[in-house]
């Protein structure tokens, strides 16, 4: 419990952000409008970021405009993707490209956009530690060059998001290693190697593969693309299979036993993190373009191999993997490595002082409960909440990472937080059952209607 004896008065918050990605930044625009709660987002970086190493031309988000910061909770709000391409003069020319999905680029720059109009945030502040008070917490932040800023706050939104996972069997390679959050930092050294390899199976993995290869066309550079994938999955995107992201899912999900849910991870691995197919086909037509045109093509495309280690030969790099169905081991030669190998929850450190308040599992994983808080504190305790913005794939499934939900997860933050919904918090969507059906074994009424349990 932190002893506050400073005579200086810090600035003191109803509900204070840390870390501003797009779910965070969606919570800011969500606040704005509001008279409660009072709120302040800090962010260690200088702007708004959003995987700046993956804005690759061309590239589009893989969900349609309306899973922007604010649509699925307020499709009225100012701060709205279609608000966005109104106030730069594009909207008509979206209207007129008809395609739901907006570029990548174009996404980071409605971020942006909203983060420019909002008060409230704080870029260029780390934060260094969260301790807790009779009030609720003090957070005490780091500007480079600047004296230590000290907030009081009676709950968190914790946005601190996820760090680029390096597989063990990469530990080994001295060589040139770059995870695909880097991609374009890198590129043009990448480019202009004689062979690089990419490791990995999702649509990171896919983009950064066809950038390459494109770069690579005419030169005689090789371009490799190795997965323990048994084959390139595509993304299911079916409709039934989309009402896995819905509060429905998400509750069910969230009740099963762990070992279930662990099973269920692994198994719906390619429900979101698979290829979108036009990418798939894009690739394809490339491929046998470039085999028409020049003769043939450059390349190594490797399913079901597993990257077990790897070790530097002659200024080289030698991947040992394996053959999953063959179970054979082989190695590939390559002078640099790609590992779009994703993202994994952190604990940072700044936690280590409201550790023991915090919900965790066995691995050490922050848990959330059906409202997203992690702390431990009562339900109806008056402060001291602590609410996650993703990383808690272990315990809400696909809705985690996905942006379609993120106005949905902070309109339940916001009931609350507030006693009250705000916005209007869906709880049943799906027409699909996800456990066994309400009256099982009962005789089903001769047109069962799906109810929509919505209250304002």
């Amino acid at each position: 419990m932190r002893d506050r004896t400073d005579s200086r008065t810090p600035e003191r918050v109803d509900l204070l952000g840390v870390g501003l990605g797009p779910f965070n930044l969606g919570l800011a625009a969500l606040t704005e409008p509001l008279a409660a709660p009072s709120t302040a987002f800090v962010e260690a970086d200088a702007d708004f970021r959003w995987h700046p190493g993956m804005l690759i031309e061309g590239s589009t988000i893989q969900l349609p405009f309306m899973a922007d910061l604010v649509t699925l909770a307020d499709p009225t709000s100012p701060y709205s993707f279609l608000a966005y391409l109104k106030a730069c003069g594009r909207l008509y020319s979206f209207y007129i490209r008809e395609d739901l999905n907006p570029l990548r680029a174009e996404y980071e720059r409605y971020c942006r956009w909203v983060s420019d109009q909002l008060p409230t945030l704080c870029y260029g502040e780390r934060v260094v530690a969260v301790e807790r008070d009779d009030e609720g917490f003090v957070v005490t932040s780091e500007r480079e060059g600047g004296a230590p800023v000290e907030r009081l706050t009676r709950h968190l939104a914790l946005g601190i998001g996820t760090e680029p996972s390096y597989p063990a069997a990469a530990a080994g390679i001295t060589g040139t290693v770059v995870h695909s959050g880097h991609y374009l930092q890198r590129r043009d050294d990448l480019a202009a190697l004689d062979h690089v390899t990419v490791v990995g199976s999702g649509q990171s993995a896919a983009e950064i593969y066809h950038d390459l290869l494109q770069r690579a066309e005419g030169t005689g550079r090789h371009v490799a693309w190795v997965t323990r994938s048994p084959r390139f999955f595509p993304m299911e995107y079916t409709k039934l299979t989309l009402e896995m992201t819905s509060p429905d899912y998400a509750r069910y999900h969230r009740e099963l036993p762990e070992p279930v849910r662990a099973g269920l991870a692994r198994s719906q691995r390619h429900l979101y993190k698979g290829i979108s197919s036009e990418l798939v086909d894009a690739i394809y037509d490339t491929l046998y373009r470039i085999e028409v045109e020049q003769g043939g093509v450059a390349t190594t495309l490797a399913t079901s191999s597993e990257l077990r280690g790897g070790r530097d030969e002659d200024g080289r790099t030698v991947l040992d993997l394996h053959h999953l169905e063959q179970d054979r081991g082989y190695t590939l030669t390559t002078d640099a490595v790609v590992l779009s190998t994703g993202y994994t929850p952190r604990v940072p450190a700044m936690l280590d002082p409201v550790l023991g308040h915090l919900r965790r599992d066995e691995r050490g994983r922050l848990v959330t409960d059906a409202a997203f808080r992690v702390d431990l504190a009562e339900p109806d305790a008056p402060h001291g909440r602590i609410y996650m913005q993703n990383g808690d794939e272990h315990v809400h499934s696909l809705i985690a990472p996905d942006l379609g939900m993120g106005a949905w997860r902070n309109s339940v933050i916001l009931a609350d937080l507030l006693g009250e919904e705000v916005y209007p918090v869906e709880r049943r969507i799906a027409f699909q059952d996800f456990g066994v059906p309400a009256g099982a074994g009962a005789p089903a009424p001769a047109h069962p209607a799906r109810q929509l349990e919505v209250t304002r």
